[in-house]
């Protein structure tokens, strides 16, 4: 892969030595290039700080969503008891207003 990137060979001539086609070899080539931008991007291999943060976020937001099933469950579940219903307002009074 080395020759072919230095140009000392086509990519026709690697696939001709390699014994592969010559759409192997620019695959391989292309791969070749991305891997040394994603290395250098994340500086040796390491995550960079966004795709770590990006991750935390993707954990948080999954841990978030089971959270909202639960209490929508808990909610269905005792939906229909009196005792978390919300207090009835009672007449004569105002909102923001306090009854004795």
């Amino acid at each position: 892969m080395v020759r072919v990137m230095s140009g000392e060979l086509t990519a026709a001539e690697a696939a001709r030595e390699a014994g592969v086609s010559e759409q192997s070899v620019s695959n391989w080539r292309r791969q070749f290039i991305e891997g040394g931008r994603s290395g250098l991007a994340g500086e040796g291999g390491k995550p960079t700080e966004e795709a770590s943060r990006m991750a935390e976020m993707a954990k948080e937001n999954a841990m978030l969503k089971v959270t909202i099933g639960e209490l929508y469950m808990e909610l269905r579940k005792y939906g229909r008891s009196t005792a978390l219903r919300p207090p009835q307002r009672r007449e004569g009074t105002r909102p923001g207003r306090l009854v004795n």
